[in-house]
This record gives structure tokens, sequence and C-alpha cells, in this order.
């Protein structure tokens, strides 16, 4: 292929090398030029263009672009119209998509000009998503480095898509008192949307006492039930992560008569996965992150049993590389609580005191409202002073001027929001970025307008906290409604400093995988003041 300019009247069949402004729109670069593009051109003034004069072996880019795009074809993919030299290629049912690392790399190695771009390997794709692209980079390629790609590809499969099957799946879940049947019937439903892009089905759940000789039996169980057609499928939760290849689920798969292919997992989240197999029936022992939607190590397992791979050992073994999930901004972090694993549990707080109190009108700011002769901001954070033994970090905004001079004198750390008009996440972030708070195992969020709370009522929910090991959510609720505040592990900041917009925790709290330990404070926990009305309800007096 030649580049050159040359007078319009020889661009007749030429491909043009750059597009072109005309009357009534544009000829696009890599159009070749016909009797009526050159007339066009003549009448927008054009007298000479640059073009590309193919040699003979030449292939122009669409030409090139399906010829190699058609040695991919195959079940489950659908094969885009070339063109400016691509071609996409598309899942037409959901499935695993599968990729030969080594053929692409030696299909993209014969001739720069030549490219093939696709998903992962094993990445989990709906019908309908694209999965690869072909894409010749200038207008035209040798006809021979289009058959040495072509030979490459014949071979072996450098792309698939291995279509999801159904199966007929059994969940069984232990039971301990410190589990709420509330979350075992939440992981039911998360399971069973995982299980809708296969076409699979829940056909039975077992809730038994965390033993291993009570799941053995619900296995046992599952496996006798009358056939459906499908092919089976066991899940299993314990309420309990398991430690080691002895503890519960690993032990119940054999005492059912099956066998452990493989306790661990080198993905995070999703380290405490337990693979077995019970003769042609696949039993998987899920990690706790899986009762959170965000994507772990239990859906990539997953995935490949519903594609209908066999994973043994060493196939799982080889996830490490990857297997960081980073991405996932709502998951727990590895446990990294304390910086000494037999360091006390301290408990910082947030104090939330940076919004604009909008309901207020022109009454006051309701922070500034005092109670027994204190501002309401003020009464809250010496509250939380007296009962944390950690940092106490102040979130100011608003007049934040005032509120500090109200804060004056106290033990705690100031921290402005200049973004605090966008929301509560803004100050969130604020809060937990102060170096104050680096070293807690958890963090108290207070909101600054909740007068009813008291230093006993907050030393409850600091107890609680402690009694779980630092390793759950402590809410405070009113009548069993959720309320404020609430204590959030270190292992959810990761996430909290992802939140976005007017909004609190609470997304966080229901999703990122922990226990919820609720702590009824009656009213308190649900009384703060936003109407002038309401402060004066609770006996405050407004200052302005």
């Amino acid at each position: 292929m030649i580049f050159s300019t040359v007078p319009l009247y020889r661009a007749e069949g030429a491909i043009l090398a750059h597009g072109v402004s005309v009357e009534g729109g544009r000829i696009a670069k890599g159009t070749i030029l016909s009797a009526g593009d050159v007339e066009r051109l003549a009448a927008a003034g054009v007298t000479e263009v640059a073009v590309a004069v193919l040699d003979p072996d030449d292939l122009t880019e669409d030409a090139a672009a399906e010829r190699l795009a058609s040695a991919l074809a195959g079940p489950g993919l659908r094969l885009s119209p070339a063109s400016t030299g691509r071609v996409n290629i598309h899942a037409t049912e959901n499935g695993l998509f599968r990729a030969d690392r080594t053929l692409i790399d030696r299909f993209n190695r014969v001739d720069p000009a030549i490219t093939l771009a696709c998903l992962n390997d094993r990445a989990d794709v709906p019908a309908g998503a694209m999965v690869a692209t072909v894409k010749i980079i200038p207008l035209a390629v040798p006809g021979a480095a289009v058959e040495r790609a072509r030979a490459v590809l014949a071979e072996g499969e450098a792309i698939a898509l291995k279509a999801y099957r159904s199966f007929a799946v059994t969940l069984i879940q232990t039971e301990l008192p410190v589990l709420k049947s509330s979350v075992l019937d939440k992981t039911a439903d998360l399971l069973r949307r995982r299980l809708r892009p296969s076409g699979s089905r829940l056909v039975a759940e077992h809730r038994v006492p965390h033993r291993a000789d009570a799941v053995a039996g619900a296995i046992e169980a599952a496996l006798r039930a009358p056939e459906s057609g499908l092919p089976r499928l066991v899940i299993l939760f314990g309420a309990s992560a398991v430690v080691d290849a002895g503890d519960v689920l690993p032990e119940a798969m054999r005492l059912s008569g099956g066998w452990v292919e493989q306790v661990g997992l080198p993905v995070d989240p999703g380290n405490l996965l337990v693979l077995g197999y019970h003769g042609a029936v696949p039993m998987i022992g899920a990690p706790g992150c899986a009762r959170s939607p965000k994507e772990n190590g239990f859906d990539w397992v997953l995935h490949r049993l519903l594609a209908g791979e066999r994973p043994a050992a060493d196939d799982l073994s080889a996830l490490g590389v990857g297997g960081l999930l980073m991405e996932i901004p709502t998951r727990p972090q590895p446990r990294e609580r304390l910086s000494r694993p037999d360091a006390p549990l301290v408990i910082g707080g947030l104090l939330l005191a940076a919004g604009r109190a909008s309901r207020m009108g022109e009454a006051g700011h309701k922070l500034l409202a005092e109670f027994d002769g204190m501002p309401l901001v003020r009464r809250v954070a010496s509250r939380a002073l007296s009962v944390l033994d950690g940092p106490l970090v102040a979130v100011t905004g608003h007049r934040s001027g005032e509120i500090r001079t109200a804060l004056g004198g106290l033990d705690l750390v100031l921290a402005d929001n200049p973004d605090h008009a966008s929301g509560m996440a803004s100050s969130i972030r604020t809060g937990l970025r102060q170096p104050a708070l680096a070293e807690v195992a958890g963090v108290m969020v207070l909101l600054a307008d909740m007068p009813g709370l008291t230093e006993e009522d907050l030393s409850r929910l600091c107890a609680a906290f402690r009694a779980a090991d630092g390793n759950a959510i402590v809410r405070a609720v009113s009548g069993g409604k959720r309320g404020n505040p609430v204590i959030l592990p270190r292992a959810t900041f990761d996430a909290l400093m992802r939140l976005e917009g007017d909004v609190g925790a609470r997304h966080v709290i229901e999703t990122c995988g922990l226990p919820i330990v609720d702590v009824e404070l009656g009213d308190a926990a649900q009384l703060d003041v936003d109407t002038p009305d309401a402060v004066t309800a609770a006996g405050g007096l407004l200052r302005g």
C-alpha cells in the first residue's frame, strides 16, 4: 500500500486517506472513491486528495477484518458487519467467556496492523455483551499477513463461549444464635439472583445446626431427592467461617460420602471457599463474602461449574494473579483490625456537624440550640468523649466558625468539609481521612442533632461492639426500627471512603456481609431535631 497525493481526476478507485467535508456531509477516511464521490469533491472545490493505493496482494481493512473474524466464529458468538476495519464479536447467550492467551498473543505478534482484543479468560458475560473485537489499524494490509494470522487461529480455539447450563440447586445453611434468620433469608434471595442467568433453580433449602453430622445429613437428603432432569449442585453457607480442612463444612462433605477437592482460594474476597464433589455432584462451601452481591471468589467458582467445567485443586490454586479484587468498594477488606492482635479494641468517633439544616428556615441553627444551657453539638460531643476510648473527629461545614466555637476547649479533632453541600457522604470521607482515626478498630458515627442520646446509650453500643470482637456492625434501634448511632468496623472503611452524594452508611451496612448487632435504645435512637418545633419539643432553646 502506497500513500500519495494525486490530482482529483486520478482518484477514482483509490482509498481516501483522510476524511473530507463536502456539501451535505462528509466523505469518510477509508472510502473507496467512486465517480460520484469524485464529483462531490470537485463541487466542493477539491483539486487533489491524499489516497492509499493498494498493492496487488493487499486487502482493504474491512475485507481483512471480516476474513480474520470469520475464523473466530463459533457457537454462542455473533459477528458484527465490518466497519472502519473493525468486526465486533458478541455473545448470543449467557455464559463463560474463554480466551487462550498464548494463541491470542501469537496472533497479535504476526503484524502490528492486525489486532485482536478480548475480555479476560473466564469472564461472566450476558447475552448481547461484546466479548472481542478484531481491528485492522491501517486502511489495508498485505494478504499474506492476514493468512499467517488465520493460520495461528487454526491451531486452536482462541476465543469461545461456554453457555451456562441449568442446575437443580440445593442450599444448606447452618444456624447459630448470633446469626439472624433475616440474614439467611437474604442469602437465599441473593443466591436465586446469582443462579438466574443460567436458568438454574433453587429447588430446596435446609437450615440445620452448625454441626458436621447435621450438614452431612442435609447433603444426603439433597442427593436422595427425586430427579428433576437437571444436574445437581449443592451450596453450603456456614454460620461460622471455615478455618481449616477439618472444620464443619469440609468434614460434612466427607461424612456424606463425598470428598474435598480444595479448602481455600487465592482470591480476596473469597479466601475461605471449600470445593468438594459427591460423585458427579459439585459441592461449594461458600465464604462469608458470598452473602454480599459484590463479585468474589464464590462467583468465579460458581460460574465455572454452571458452564459445565469441573475445577480441580490445581485450577483453583492458579487464580491468584488477578485474584485481589481491589475494585470492590463495599466488601470488608482483609482483616487488618489492629496493629497487634492482642491490643484492646479502640473505638473512635465521627461527629457529623456539617449540614445546612435547611428545614430550620430562619429560626436559627439547630446545632447551636441550647439544651440545659449547652449548645446541642457540644452536648452530643461531650457525651461521646466521656465514653469513647479513641479520638473523636467533628466534621464541620455550614456556619463552621460558630460550630467550632461551640466545640471550643473539647479534646477532639476538628475537620472542615468544604464540599458539605454535596451531602453526608463527603463528610464521612472527610472524617475518615483524619490521621487520628488511622488505628481505631471501629468508628461510632454520630449525628450531632440527636439530643436524646445519653452516655449510657453510647456505652451500650460500645459494649456490643467489643462483645463481637470488633467484627460486627453495631446499630442503635428504636422498637426494632433502625436508627443512630452506628459503630462501623475498620473493615468497612474502604467502602465508606467510596460513598458519593447525600447518603449515609446504610448501603455499606446492608451489603458488606458483616453481621449486624442491633441495640435497643428506645426513642433516643430516632429522635433528631430538624425543625424549630422539634427543637422546642425536645426541650431546646433556639439561639440563632
